[in-house]
């Protein structure tokens, strides 16, 4: 586990990097001989836990090509920094037309480096993909977004995250949670970060109150343990299904407020109850405040919550 947590070179709404320490922490309670994420995303929770063997899989393939190129070596630090140096100067010079322009070269035509530049130039790092899988977020409006400190501290995400993959027995696939979790076996833990119901739809990862509940089904069903983050609450709303989906003694429900920086609109920056629902135990109660210090999502039962 990296102290201060490794960071990936995607921006991704509801990226764990705060989280990722405690996150790894519950993992060592069941012991795992593979680690599986079927929403693996910016691949931030992996990058830390560092497993020996894993299978990551998302059903967004433009991140999961873009981890293939830098685990094959296709796309290295170098060949990111040459690029990222010449389209910002070209973004510098041309402003808002010429985002649109990789945009429209993107959607043409994908490429894990134009991938890489609009997440990082779009706006507030919201990674959003129209009903026909075009990437459709609009312009960020910071033409001078890549300086030569951004680039290098981009450039060295991907040196230091390529020498943990390349150290690593990784598989990454795109495909739907359905067939990832089909594949599992007796040994694995199951990572599993859905997007939030309720909370935001980039189609690529559409997610709906039906998804939700067939997850919670097919989770239930494994012939391993597994962890699901969600969100419980806000100070808007509280996440029903939690407690429709999870009212079982077998699970346990463990919270942890967490902030999220990334949103398209003001109610989702606020402060969010994070929870992490698994399929073993890993504290009875409330912690003392020495026991915080080392894990700070504490257990709840549900009638609490």
């Amino acid at each position: 586990m990296s102290n201060p947590p490794l960071v990936p070179p995607l921006k991704c709404q509801g990226i764990k990097t705060k989280l990722v320490g405690e996150i790894g922490r519950v993992a060592q309670t069941p012991g795992f001989k593979r680690w599986v994420e079927p929403f693996c995303g910016s691949c931030v929770v992996a990058l830390n836990v560092q497993p020996k063997n894993a299978l990551l899989s998302d059903s967004n393939v433009h991140i999961i090509k873009l981890y293939q190129e830098i685990q094959s070596g296709e796309l290295t630090a170098t060949l990111a920094k040459s690029f990222l140096e010449e389209e910002g100067n070209k973004l510098r010079t041309e402003g808002e037309p010429y985002y649109y322009a990789v945009r429209e070269r993107f959607n043409a035509c994908p490429t894990s480096l134009d991938f890489l530049f609009l997440n990082r130039s779009c706006f507030n790092g919201v990674m959003r993909f129209n009903r026909s899988g075009k990437f459709n977020v609009p312009y960020g409006h910071k033409p001078q977004r890549f300086a030569q400190a951004y680039v290098t501290k981009i450039t060295n995400q991907i040196r230091r995250i390529s020498e943990v993959i390349s150290s690593c027995d990784w598989t990454f696939v795109a495909s739907d949670f359905r067939q990832t979790l089909a594949s599992v076996k007796s040994g694995d833990l199951i990572y599993a970060d859905p997007p939030y119901a309720g909370r935001h739809v980039d189609y690529f990862n559409s997610w709906s109150e039906t998804d939700e509940i067939e997850l919670s089904s097919l989770l239930k069903r494994l012939p391993c343990d597994f962890i699901l983050s969600t969100w419980h609450s806000n100070e808007f709303r509280k996440n029903d299904l939690i407690e429709q989906n999870w009212n079982e003694a077998r699970f346990h429900v463990l919270l942890r407020e967490h902030f999220y920086h990334v949103g398209s609109s003001e109610d989702l920056r606020h402060p969010m109850i994070e929870a992490l629902i698994t399929s073993f135990s890993v504290q009875a109660s409330r912690p003392d405040a020495e026991k915080m210090e080392q894990l700070a999502f504490f257990e709840m039962p549900l009638a609490a919550i």
